[in-house]
């Protein structure tokens, strides 16, 4: 997925720059090479990105691709975010190889997920479920689902549908069911603040995904959750209006707080850390300590 992540952004650059050189950098980073352990225990999804950015301050690359749902609230001092592509499929995606839909599946069933996120929304839907670390990238994914390690898995729409994989999609998650994460769907360009560098990645911008990610994640910003903190963050724009949905959950899915704001798309920001306020004031705030103090 990184890697088709990088060469589409280059191919955009080419496009929008004719003559422009672009080449890539390939790059392992700490959470692909950590495998067998959920990312929560290992330091969260800020592990696939800390080599690039160790890449981008040293002067080594001038542009880091990432999805947007891995990236922390607070980026490094001289780091920024120089655009956000049109937002893809923002769903999960149940896959299943005997069950059409999540509602379908019997009591004690296996059901693999890499994301403390969709587990507790998840388990609050289905307690009944069996709800498992689910590692690798997305073919081994797909394999340990074939091979009958799990009766269903969750991943991202917007990844299977990249990679060309959609006929894999079972059922697209409602979002009033599993919301998504914060930035899911959006691939950013994190770069220095280099105005030679940022002219050039001006025409890849998209406004409209600008606003939802900016509500997105002032909200996360202002809850401050750990790595152990399930957060979902999503912003839609109807006409000029934008509608938010936040939610925080313990990791076992027995206590959800979740509320919903709409407002001007100007205020997209101060949308975000109103709705992360009403959280934190009706008991999100005890549970974000409490996650908080047990996180490793």
């Amino acid at each position: 997925m990184a890697l088709w992540q990088a060469n589409h952004v280059a191919d955009l650059l080419r496009e929008r720059h004719p003559g422009l050189t672009v080449s890539l950098l390939p790059m392992t980073t700490t959470g692909d090479r950590i495998q067998d352990r959920p990312l929560s225990a290992v330091g969260g999804k800020g592990l696939f990105i800390k080599e690039l950015e160790h890449a981008l301050l040293a002067g080594d690359a001038e542009l880091a691709v990432h999805s947007m749902k891995d990236m922390p609230a607070l980026l490094p001092d001289d780091l920024v975010i120089g655009a956000v592509l049109p937002r893809a499929d923002p769903r999960d995606a149940f896959v299943a190889n005997h069950f059409t839909r999540f509602a379908d599946l019997p009591t004690n069933a296996r059901v693999g997920t890499s994301s403390l996120r969709r587990q507790s929304i998840l388990a609050a839907a289905r307690p009944d479920l069996q709800m498992l670390p689910l590692r690798g990238n997305v073919d081994t994914r797909l394999k340990k689902l074939d091979d009958g390690e799990f009766d269903a898995i969750v991943l991202a729409a917007a990844g299977l549908i990249r990679l060309g994989l959609s006929a894999r999609i079972t059922e697209a998650m409602d979002t009033t069911l599993s919301l998504p994460a914060v930035g899911q769907g959006i691939v950013g360009i994190e770069c220095r603040n280099d105005h030679r560098v940022l002219a050039y990645l001006q025409p890849l911008n998209d406004p409209d995904t600008i606003d939802c990610l900016s509500a997105e994640r002032a909200f996360s910003a202002r809850l401050d959750g750990s790595c152990s903190s399930p957060i979902a963050g999503f912003a839609q724009l109807k006409k000029n209006q934008l509608e938010l949905a936040g939610l925080v959950a313990h990791p076992n899915g027995r206590l959800i707080f979740r509320d919903h704001i709409k407002g001007r798309r100007q205020d997209a920001a101060a949308l975000g850390r109103t709705l992360a306020e009403r959280l934190l004031a009706a008991g999100a705030d005890s549970l974000l300590t409490e996650l908080r103090e047990k996180a490793p």
